[in-house]
């Protein structure tokens, strides 16, 4: 597939001396749009409640890019981590949303009450404080802006069995990012939201009855349109797209990277085990 341009190819420094901030950053999908940033040119403030991880990521990608460790629940650690990129760096210009949790599966009925808290916290409280402490920074500013929002997943579309506090957090995060998304236009920022399928992480793919992470993978691409599972890689390369120039006049959107998973219902999925039987 030769005709997608990579990162760092000829022409590809669509982020040359942009302030990027990435949350959840030292996580498979987080690291991916952290170094496709970096190799168009940006500076990158790497954020993640893992602090350890954060500080050996940016070490390993040289003096372009910075850690903060912050919980992106607590209001005083986003706020404190836009501000060390907005100091460091002189400005924000972009900001991937990142930080999430699949969290626990369980029926509504038997869904534990603190783990539904514990969902909501992080997937859509989280999000909303970083787009907020964003979003005043940016308007603060007056140079515009973008940020992409992770919470809409899949989920944000599709129904799945368990998956009650999940699925709600990211049908609020597809609701919150088009209200944003409105609210920030007269001040030139737009906001937008991923919806990416399974994707080859240890979040996207929950091992399969043996234990085995390959079968696992090989079992959910085979239920996808296009016969393969997505990559940290390809979603980047959509978030790349979204912050970048190119999609000036793209705004409260919540776009899917799922290889076609979604398009498939009862009548026209994949025959065998693809759906789960009637218990």
């Amino acid at each position: 597939m030769a005709f997608l341009p990579k990162a760092g190819d000829q022409g590809m420094k669509r982020f040359d001396q942009k302030k990027v901030l990435v949350t959840g950053a030292a996580g498979a999908i987080g690291s991916a749009a952290v170094r496709r940033f970096l190799d168009e040119g940006a500076r990158v403030a790497i954020v993640d409640r893992n602090g350890a991880s954060a500080r050996e990521l940016a070490r390993s990608l040289g003096d372009n890019a910075i850690a903060i460790e912050a919980d992106v629940t607590d209001e005083a650690h986003v706020r404190g981590a836009v501000e060390t990129s907005v100091e460091t760096f002189g400005g924000l210009d972009v900001v991937f949303n990142n930080a999430g949790i699949s969290g626990v599966v369980a029926p509504v009925h038997e869904l534990p009450v603190e783990d539904w808290d514990t969902i909501i916290r992080i997937n859509l409280r989280g999000i909303f404080l970083v787009l907020q402490a964003s979003l005043r920074a940016m308007i603060k500013a007056g140079t515009g802006g973008s940020i992409v929002n992770m919470g809409s997943s899949m989920a944000g579309w599709d129904v799945l069995s368990g998956g009650a506090g999940y699925v709600a957090s990211k049908h609020g995060v597809v609701g919150l990012t088009r209200v944003a998304a409105l609210d920030a236009a007269p001040y030139g920022i737009r906001v937008n939201a991923i919806c990416p399928g399974v994707i080859e992480t240890t979040l996207g793919v929950p091992a399969s009855g043996d234990g085995d992470f390959k079968s696992s993978v090989q079992h959910f691409a085979d239920r996808i349109p296009l016969r393969r599972i997505g990559q940290p890689d390809d979603v980047a390369a959509a978030v790349a797209f979204l912050a970048s120039d190119e999609a000036r006049h793209v705004t409260g959107v919540d776009w899917l990277i799922d290889g076609g998973q979604t398009l498939q219902s009862w009548a026209n999925a994949p025959a065998g085990n693809a759906f789960p039987k009637y218990r």
